[in-house]
This record gives structure tokens, C-alpha cells and sequence, in this order.
């Protein structure tokens, strides 16, 4: 007779981990029992994406599921740990100063910008102390603890430790359940996954800013942190939207929630939209009041930030003041196709300022502002190629030239007009919104959802493509657009306090099209995931001349 020899092995799971392969896994595992696999990895994980989904490294795993490390070399890392120290720092803060409330504002520079409240002045002093503190805790790599509770008894727990915000958001939360984060005695909420212990999180600075701080981090090189930069004037539009946001009394998602609950947004929307009317208005009168030296507007910003809705409004108002606005399209400036520079994967990069011949747009400028007749170019995209087509421009007294470009605030595009014959406007959509005082809604997260919108019912492109070319996207801001956005005349925000209320019945079908097994996935789940806590506004008493109308469509301008 002859037996069996096969080797019977303890109950477990089998995963697929990203680089390493299948792994087998005792029942009841957690992503941190993978750690041993993280060897090889340059970054440490701060945490995984579970069948694209991302999670905390102490979530448990299922038979069969994919698992892919998070560090900060990505975007979601970059988040991950940004909100894993602002856990540290309310914390800190509220050991150092007893019954002070941090709030966390937005992005400025290479870190993040809050006040705190302490019913007097904060110091500076008071931030040395903070950032001791939390560099206490961070060296005492306390862990940071996730815990499923009942949602009453979250909102219960955070009215009694007086965050009364997110009690306040939490009623929205789609589940009976909520997961809290627990560090030492400090209870927190967040939208996205923290990491497990706090000694992930050493490379830090707190600065004094006043009147708040700014809590600064790395950027390219998670190991170092860029030397500060002022942004003096962005700082001012985000201060000047805090305070329109206060005149609203539209602080969070909770406050817009009550005055959609309340039938109050109509109001709201009219009030909204009558500031940006007042803030272009503002912009022409100043372009009119010099225009005896003003020959040449330039409109730059980030992708969706409403820049042709923008450009259009402000020459209606500009009209008002008895200047006639001419555009000048740099698209058909570009060099021809086979002189196009290539990046670094040998594609055409339309994007590169040598994409355009800057000798004949700059010749062009300079003889349109003396008054001179140009015979402008077409450039034909099916061919690649210039033409002429006998289309000429004089400039008439009355006459202004406006240019929208991402190269707007660039003076190497028109390096042969002098700055004081240029008017520069940076726009962006620079939303005041957080969810509450420590979540914050990146002005990222705003674009990409009006340009999924747009996308889709203007290219029909799916909400999965659009977020596969996002980085790409983004990675032209960087390049073309942010480094040059403190070097505007003025600079707008095309922001609408409302919009994300409305955008979400456009936005949610589009994103839950993407299935689980894409990569894209997961982002399309983080978004969701926000939009859930917001009630959705009809866009019936949004007015056809509304940047919102860019992308939801009906506009009155010619924006497709």
C-alpha cells in the first residue's frame, strides 16, 4: 500500500504583492505582515492599495487580493503623510496649549497653511514649542491606531473632545460605520488612511506665518525639505477667499450642506457669482485707468481653471470701458510639426515654449502695438504645417491684444515687449473648502473633477482616461505655469464656493464607470469617497455666464 507524502499546510491566504509576486500568508494577516517583503523597496511604506483601494498598512487582507505599496514618491504617499502629521500637530498643539483649535487652511509653497485659535495672538514662541512637541512624538514612533466604530458614537466622542466639525460632517457618512485614528489620547477623523506609527513622519518643519503657521514638508526628495519660497500674492487670494467664505457663512461641506437643506442656495449662488463679476470688474478698471501703456494681456493658469470663460468675461467688461479686446491665438504660431522639440520619450511636446516661433509672434507683437498691419499665420493641424491665408490685423487705438496660453506669464514668449506694456493675470480654481479643520480639499482635487466633466461631454473622453493623463497633466503645471504665477499683475480666483455641490450629480456616474480592476480605480474611489459627504444642488439658478458653465455646459460663451 502506498501513502500519500504530500506536505499539509496551515490554514492561510494567498496574495499577489506588486514586484515580489504570489505570498502566503497565515489566515487573518494584515498588510504590515508584508513588511518583510518591503526590503528592497528605496521608501518605506506608508501604506498599500488593497485591490485598488488604498489602506492603512494594519488593514486586514483577504485570500486572492492584489497589494501595492504607497510611499512617498507618489501622490497618494505625499497625502498619506501630509494628514498623518497634521494628526501630530493637533495633537501637539493641543498639549502645549491647552484648549486651542487647529485649523488647517491650504496649500502654500511646499507646505501647508492654518491658524490656530487660542483666544489671543499665536506667537511664534508657540510654534517653537509645537514643533518640539511634535517632534517628541514623532521620535517616540507612537502608533496611530484605526478603529470601526458605530458612527453615533464617533460624532459622540468628537463632541466631547469639542471637534465639534467633524461631528458636524460626519452626519453625512454613508455608513452606519466610521473609521476613527487614535494616537496616544487624540481621537481624529480622515478622509484618507494615516500611517501606523508616528516615526514614519520625521522630515518636517513648523513655521511661524503669521498670523497662522505653515506646516512644511518634502517635495521631490522625501529626505529633504526645499528651501522657502514667499508667495506672497497667492497667499493673499487664498486670504481674500477665507474671507469671502466668512461673508458667505460657508466655512466647510457642513456649513454649504445646511444652506442646500434649507433652500438658502440660491442665494448663495447669485452672492457668489456677483463677487467674481466684482473681481473682473475690478481687473479691467485697472488695465482701463493704463491703458495708454497697456498694449498686451496675458491670461495664464492651470488646466480647468476657467481661463476661457475668464478671458471672455473680462473683455465684456473691458468693453464696458471703451476698449475693444483683439485675441491673438498662439496656436497658430506653432512651428511646423517636424520642428516640434520631443520629450524624453521622443513625443511631439507641444507644451515646449520652442513649440512656438517666438520670432514671428514677437515680430507680430512689436508691429502691432506701433500700429502696423501683420498678415497673421493659420496654422493647419492635419497638415502640420503654417499657412497664410490672407488674414490681416491693424490695431485700432481702442484696440487691445489678449493672449491665453499656459506660457502667458513666461516673458521669454513676448521678450520683446517690455513688462510695463504687459498686463499679466494668473488664474486658478484656489478653493477655501475643507471638509472640516484638519481635511482639507486640495485645489487639485477641484480641476480634475471639472475636467472630467468637460472632458466627457466635450470629447467624450471617459473619467478613466482623463485621470491616466492627469499626471501628465500636472506635470506641465509644474513645469510651464507655477514657477512663473507670482510674476502676475493680479491673480484670480475662479473658485465658486457652491460648485463642488454641483458638479457632483456629473461627476458621480462618470467615476463610478471605472471598475475595480483598473488602476485608476483608486483615485476614482478617493473622490467618491469626498463626494459623498456633499448634497448636490440643482444648477438651475446657475447663470449661463458662470465659470461653472465651462464644464457643465450651457454657457453663453463660446467655450467648447
Amino acid at each position: 500500500m502506498v501513502f500519500s507524502q504530500e506536505k499539509i499546510l496551515p490554514a492561510g491566504i494567498t496574495v499577489e504583492l506588486a514586484g515580489t509576486g504570489k505570498v502566503y500568508l497565515p489566515e487573518g494577516s494584515k498588510a504590515i505582515d508584508l513588511l518583510s517583503y518591503a526590503q528592497t523597496e528605496k521608501l518605506p511604506p506608508l501604506g498599500v492599495r488593497i485591490n485598488n483601494v488604498i489602506r492603512d498598512l494594519n488593514y486586514p487582507l483577504e485570500n486572492g487580493c492584489c497589494v501595492e505599496w504607497i510611499n512617498y514618491n507618489s501622490e497618494d504617499g505625499r497625502r498619506i503623510y501630509a494628514r498623518s502629521l497634521i494628526t501630530v500637530l493637533a495633537r501637539a498643539a493641543s498639549e502645549v496649549l491647552p484648549g486651542c483649535s487647529v485649523i488647517v487652511k491650504h496649500t502654500l509653497g511646499n507646505g501647508i497653511y492654518g491658524h490656530i485659535q487660542l483666544g489671543r495672538a499665536l506667537r511664534e514662541r508657540d510654534i517653537h514649542l509645537i514643533e518640539e512637541r511634535m517632534r517628541g512624538i514623532v521620535e517616540s514612533e507612537e502608533p496611530i491606531i484605526r478603529k470601526r466604530v458605530l458612527k453615533e458614537e464617533a460624532i459622540r466622542l468628537f463632541k466631547e473632545t469639542n471637534q465639534i466639525e467633524k461631528a458636524e460632517l460626519l452626519q453625512y457618512h454613508r455608513s452606519p460605520e466610521v473609521d476613527i485614528y487614535t494616537c496616544g489620547w487624540y481621537h481624529d477623523f480622515s478622509g484618507i488612511p494615516l500611517v501606523t506609527h508616528t516615526g514614519l513622519l520625521k522630515v518636517f518643519r513648523l513655521r511661524f506665518y503669521l498670523p497662522g503657521f505653515i506646516l512644511e514638508m518634502p517635495r521631490d526628495n522625501p529626505e529633504v525639505i526645499p528651501e522657502y519660497v514667499e508667495q506672497g500674492k497667492l497667499a493673499h487670494i487664498y486670504f481674500e477667499a477665507d474671507k469671502w467664505g466668512k461673508v458667505l457663512g460657508v466655512r466647510n461641506v457642513s456649513s454649504l450642506n445646511k444652506i442646500i437643506i434649507n433652500n438658502n442656495a440660491d442665494e448663495l449662488i447669485r452672492v457668489a457669482e456677483a463677487f467674481h463679476e466684482k473681481k473682473i470688474s475690478q481687473i479691467a478698471d485697472i488695465i482701463a485707468s493704463n491703458i495708454d501703456r497697456i498694449r498686451l494681456v496675458l491670461i495664464a493658469g492651470p488646466s480647468s481653471s476657467g481661463k476661457t470663460t475668464f478671458a471672455q468675461r473680462l473683455a465684456t467688461q473691458l468693453r464696458v470701458n471703451g476698449i475693444h479686446p483683439v485675441p491673438l491665438s498662439l496656436d497658430n504660431y506653432f512651428v511646423d510639426r517636424e520642428k516640434t522639440p520631443r520629450d524624453e520619450n521622443g513625443r511631439y511636446d507641444f507644451e515646449s515654449l520652442d513649440a512656438i516661433d517666438r520670432s514671428l509672434f514677437n515680430d507680430h507683437l512689436t508691429k502691432l502695438i506701433q500700429g502696423e498691419e501683420v498678415e497673421l499665420p493659420f496654422f493647419n493641424f492635419k497638415t502640420g504645417r503654417r499657412e497664410f491665408r490672407g488674414e490681416t490685423l491693424r490695431l485700432k487705438e481702442t484696440d487691445l491684444i489678449i493672449i491665453e496660453g499656459i506660457h502667458g506669464l513666461n516673458d521669454k514668449l513676448t521678450s520683446s515687449i517690455p513688462l510695463s506694456r504687459k498686463f499679466k493675470i494668473y488664474v486658478s480654481a484656489l478653493t477655501q473648502l475643507n471638509l472640516d479643520t484638519h481635511n482639507r480639499i486640495p485645489t487639485t482635487d477641484l480641476r480634475i473633477i471639472r475636467r472630467i466633466v468637460r472632458d466627457n461631454r466635450c470629447r467624450g473622453h471617459s473619467a478613466r482616461e482623463t485621470i491616466n493623463m492627469w499626471p501628465m497633466v500636472r506635470r506641465g503645471e509644474e513645469k510651464h505655469i507655477f514657477p512663473f504665477q507670482e510674476s502676475a499683475d493680479v491673480m484670480f480666483n475662479s473658485a465658486l464656493v457652491y460648485e463642488l455641490a454641483v458638479l457632483k450629480k456629473y461627476i458621480e456616474p462618470l467615476l463610478a464607470e471605472i471598475p475595480p480592476d483598473c488602476p485608476e480605480y483608486s483615485e476614482a474611489r478617493r473622490l467618491l469617497d469626498f463626494l459623498s459627504y456633499f448634497i448636490p444642488l440643482d444648477d438651475s439658478a446657475v447663470p449661463a455666464n458662470s465659470i461653472i458653465r465651462e464644464f457643465i455646459g450651457n454657457s453663453c460663451y463660446n467655450v467648447e
